[in-house]
Parts: C-alpha cells; structure tokens; sequence
C-alpha cells in the first residue's frame, strides 16, 4: 500500500501543520495502541519518549491519551536520546516505544519515530496496519489504560551505556568538551563520560524549548571546535538533539566525521577485538573509507541513505558495525539502533587501546575530494536510461580510472538531481563533476 504519513524515519514535519498537530498524535496514540497491544511477549505498556522541544510537552499528551484510551498503559520517559527509548522498551519488555523527536531539525518541527518490543526499528507492515486503523473511527477500549513517570529512566540508560564497555575501561586523564545540542542527551552524556573518568567540558546543555540544535549539535559543530582548541582538550564529541547522531573534534579542531568514526572503530576491531566482520555504509560514504577497509580486508557494502537501510544490510550480511557519514553509527554487537553516545564510547576505546592521540589515529584513512553539485529536476526522468547522461558518466570514470567514483541521485524531498564525483586530484573532481552537471541539466531540461 502507498503510505500516507510514514516516511523511513516515522513522521515528521513543521509543528501545527497536519499531520504534526495534536489532534493528530491523540489519533495516532489511539491507532498505534489498537495495532500494538499484547502484539508481543511482554506488559502491555508502550513508553513515551521525547527530545527538548517545546512542542513534545503537547504531543507528549496526545499520545498519552490516545494510548490509554486503546487500553494501553504508558510510560512516560521525559526527555530520553531516541537510542536510550529503544534500550528501555527492551529491557521492559514493553510492546513499543515512541520517540517525540525530529533529530536534527530546528525546534519548529517535530515527529514521531517507533520501537518495536526488540528495540528495532517498527517493521513496515506494523506501521502499514497504524496507517490503516488510522482511517478508522475512534473508539474508546472497554478497560482503559494508565499512565505512571519511569523516575529511574535516565539512570538506567546511564548505566547501560558505562556497562558496554570492558571491564577496567577508564578515561582518566583525558579532557573531554562535550556539545549536547541542548537537546537530548543534555542530562545523560556528561554523566556517562564523567562517571567513567573523563574530565569533561559541558556545552550546550541548558535547553529551553526553543534552542535545540540551534548553532549547534553534529551538524554545526564550529563551537565545538573553537572550544576544544582554546581549552586544550583532548578532543570534543557532538551529539543532534536526539542523541543517535555524533562527530568529533581532534585537539587541533579538526571534524572526524561518520565515515572516519567508522574506520577508526572497524580498524580497531579488525586489530585488537578477534577482526571486523564487515561494514555497511551507504551511496554517500566516502570513497577513501571503502578504499582503507579494502587495505584492512575489512569487507564494505553500500546501501541507500538512511539508517534503516544500513540495518537491513548489516542483517543480511550478518555484519555489526555499519553507519552513514552523517554519524548515525549502528554497532549492533552492543546494541538495536544508531546511538551517539554508544558509538562515542566505541571511538574512546579505540583511542585509548591504541594510545594515540585521535588525530594521528584518524589519517589511518585519506578521505578523497569530494563535490556535489545539486541540478534542478523540471520533470522526473529515470536516469539509468538516458542514453545521453550515461555516455557523460561513462566519460567521467573513464577519466577517474578507477581512482574515483560517480554517483547520480535524486533527492527523496526536493525537486533535485544530486550530481558526485570523488577522485585523488580535487582540480579534475569539480571539473568533472561540472561537466556531468551540465550533462544531466541538459537531459532533464
């Protein structure tokens, strides 16, 4: 069936637009509580989690009383990381878990993403069955549910995520400046890495509603940077306002991002830990990672962008460790979902097992130039087979020779084509990448 409110990563938009508004999430509570209950083993409670916008106070409510209305009982979390929804409805054996969240976005959106009893993902034919019964009139359960606080909620993530590392593992002596986005993690990653040692430098941790990523966070790390040098800290770690995200910064105020964060931690296993199994990334992972996990034998495999593709390859490969270049990184020998902190943790013990500093440890993989250069679509056209586009792409590896790689995808949300190119010689990669631009303008226009 086509879908009608869930994308790959929930629902998501601007607060008070349909379908983010409340009337909706009181519908939704409802439908997902008729779909869900006693759908697993376990109690038939499902936990409410949320981020640290404003607009999740409202929703929050919503759901609750569409929930309870179904016959359901909930938990209520407060403001808990996405990753840490997904450890507690597992360890509660709860039917679900539901994340008021849009991740990286700015404060005037919002969405909803599920938790399936195992702490995956909600499979597609459950969400397919919410859309359905959200068509259906509401009614209310013969018994209704009730609602009660988790007041333990924080500490137990807490405590899950120190409990995944090795016995004996410790950070003292590191100085760690810590960007929570003020967002999720606000309240859980300081404790997590002070408690294990670290002397930390907390940035961005007083939300108020509005402030959620704002200057901020994974995705605008420049305060980061600038704090960690003039601090003379060892390194700097950035979360998104949901906590499934993270990015480093080196003592020298350097970006290790995704795709480096991954290498670090494969080569890591691959030496230290019995060997890396393989890594899953997707169409956007940089080439220079695929080109160093090919010197370790470490095998790599692409999928499209999103982290539940990168699950569904790392569970048909049987691999544990994949992620995108954004930093959402699922290391799933320890955990179900993409987890800043648990990720974090990962890198740090790379770091301390090889005893170098991050920076030296992270040129282990040469990132290769890289432009993207987005055409404008004015009709939707399959690209694969475009005789013309093909012969410009054919050109463009035959030039690269091997050394680089071509990549044309259409944006999922805008009218755009995004046209790459990588390869060793930065000069020829813009060259190129303008002139298969200009290639697939002219096909499309």
């Amino acid at each position: 069936m086509s879908r009608k409110y869930f994308g790959t990563d929930g629902i998501r938009g601007l607060v008070g637009e349909f379908p983010i508004t409340p009337d909706f999430m009181l519908k939704l509570g409802w439908a997902a509580g008729c779909v869900l209950k006693d759908r697993f083993d376990g109690q038939n409670m499902i936990l409410i989690g949320k981020d640290t916008r404003i607009s999740g106070y409202m929703f929050e409510s919503a759901l609750q009383a569409g929930l309870i209305n179904a016959g359901v009982d909930v938990g209520l979390l407060g403001p808990m990381p996405t990753p840490g929804v997904a450890y507690l409805t597992r360890t509660f054996k709860a039917q679900a878990g539901i994340v008021i969240s849009a991740s990286h976005n700015s404060y005037v959106d919002n969405g909803i993403k599920f938790f399936g009893g195992n702490g995956s993902k909600l499979p597609d034919e459950l969400e397919d069955l919410i859309e359905q019964q959200l068509e259906k009139q509401m009614s209310t359960a013969e018994k209704l549910g009730k609602a009660r606080r988790i007041a333990d909620a924080s500490g137990r993530y807490i405590e899950f995520c120190k409990g995944t590392m090795p016995w004996g593992f410790n950070l003292k002596g590191m100085h760690i400046v810590l960007d929570c986005a003020n967002g999720a993690t606000y309240n859980i990653a300081p404790d997590v890495f002070t408690e294990l040692g670290a002397h930390v430098t907390s940035l961005f941790v007083e939300p108020n509603g509005t402030n959620i990523n704002r200057s901020c966070g994974s995705t605008k790390p420049e305060a980061l940077q600038e704090k960690v040098v003039e601090l003379g800290a060892d390194l700097g770690i950035a979360f998104d306002g949901d906590g499934d995200r993270v990015v480093f910064v080196d003592h020298k105020g350097e970006l290790v991002d995704g795709d480096e964060l991954l290498y670090i931690i494969a080569a890591y296993q691959h030496e230290y830990a019995g060997g890396c199994d393989g890594v899953v990334g997707t169409l956007m992972s940089n080439y220079g990672f695929e080109l160093g996990l090919k010197k370790l034998n470490v095998p790599f495999a692409r999928a499209k962008v999103g982290d539940r593709y990168v699950i569904e390859l790392m569970r048909q490969n049987g691999w544990r460790l994949g992620g995108e270049n954004s930093g959402h990184i699922v290391c799933s020998n320890v955990t179900t979902t993409g987890d800043g902190i648990i990720a974090a943790l990962q890198v740090l013990l790379a770091v301390t097992t090889i005893g170098e500093p991050l920076h030296r440890i992270k040129k282990a993989m040469t990132k290769l130039p890289q432009v993207m250069i987005n055409v404008h679509m004015s009709k939707r056209l399959d690209l694969s087979k475009n005789a013309e586009v093909q012969v410009a792409v054919k050109q463009v590896e035959d030039k690269l020779a091997g050394t680089g790689r071509v990549l044309l995808r259409p944006s999922g949300t805008e009218p755009v084509v995004r046209v790459m190119v990588e390869g060793e010689d930065k000069k020829q990669v813009k060259e190129l990448a303008q002139e298969l631009a200009a290639a697939v303008e002219s096909a499309l226009n």
